[in-house]
């Protein structure tokens, strides 16, 4: 692997989700430069097949090591659950590849269990069991409730957030009588943190809620470090780019809870010559 710290990090999602990923990642190294890849033509991943996923994600994979990116960090779950392990086998050996579900497990072994977790995401996600199998794996009495919630992605890339339409929905899906009594939630979808206020609030804020955005960028930290690449001063007048593969204004928008200037935004489609 280069042991280059000035090169940045990469960072993908089927649409806005991961821009909590990438927010977290400024946070704790604000000195860090990033690509960022929205495969917005393609989304929701979660209603796509397994092969479909796995195309599109290595698509963007090899786009980002292209760039010469020193890490690749899949900000979706639906991704890190099917094509985590492809991508680190075909790559691995010349990128470092971050996943959001193994950090959050690790997480909740480590400071929460044995409580009653539940989990909700994409249908795809779920139907992965990739964290129950995990938690299980390790904890084999834990009690793991998991939930598909598929409306709550596009709802949220179409912009219903903080009104009534969003809790009518939100409070459908969460009043499931298994996930009412839950001790701890995790947001299997990297979208989910974006509404993380309306789902605490229908606990009454008594449920401990796991995002993945502190936690993997806090992995991400610590993975940088251990290599030797933690990147010390940000270059004069160097900025982020965030790449879509199909232009939404709505992207713009949501950018702008998490970054205080405009974003440097490129429409780029990786699969026209497909």
């Amino acid at each position: 692997m280069k042991t280059d710290a000035n090169r940045p990090i990469g960072v993908f999602d089927s649409g806005v989700g991961g821009l909590t990923v990438a927010h977290a990642l400024k946070q704790v190294m604000p000195e860090e430069s990033m690509i960022y890849f929205g495969d917005t033509a393609h989304l929701p991943y979660g209603e796509k097949s397994p092969e479909a996923i796995l195309h599109y994600a290595d698509k963007i994979t090899r786009f980002l090591m292209d760039q010469n990116c020193k890490t690749v960090v899949i900000a979706c779950n639906t991704a890190s659950s099917v094509a985590y392990r492809p991508l680190r086998d075909s790559y691995g050996e010349e990128v470092d590849i971050v996943n959001v579900i193994d950090p959050v497990v690790e997480y909740y072994l480590s400071h929460l269990a044995p409580a009653k977790v539940g989990v909700i995401g994409t249908k795809a996600t779920i139907r992965s069991g990739a964290y129950e199998k995990k938690i299980k794996g390790i904890s084999p009495e834990a009690n793991v409730i998991s939930r598909a919630t598929p409306l709550l992605v596009p709802m949220i890339e179409e912009g219903f957030i903080f009104d009534n339409i969003s809790n009518a929905i939100i409070r459908a899906y969460l009043s499931d009588e298994a996930l009412r009594s839950v001790e701890a939630l995790i947001l299997g979808c990297t979208h989910y943190p974006i509404i993380k206020n309306q789902i605490s609030k229908f606990y009454d804020f008594s449920v401990e809620i796991l995002d993945s955005a502190a936690i993997v960028a806090r992995t991400v930290k610590n993975l940088l470090d251990r290599r030797g690449l933690l990147r010390r001063k940000k270059g004069d007048g160097e900025k982020d780019v965030f790449y879509v593969s199909d232009y939404t204004s709505y992207f713009e928008k949501i950018s702008g809870m998490f970054f205080e200037e405009k974003i440097n935004l490129k429409k780029l489609d990786l699969w026209k010559d497909e």
